[in-house]
């Protein structure tokens, strides 16, 4: 049953690598405003 860890695992990862990637992008945005 493997390809059950996969149907959910592989989502998750991806979920998880969005939510990381628009962390990052409001993290910097606000590093950006907090300079000027």
């Amino acid at each position: 049953m493997w390809y059950f860890a996969w149907i959910l695992g592989l989502p998750l990862a991806a979920m998880f690598a969005v939510l990381n990637a628009m962390w990052f992008e409001m993290r910097e945005d606000k590093k950006l405003t907090d300079e000027t």
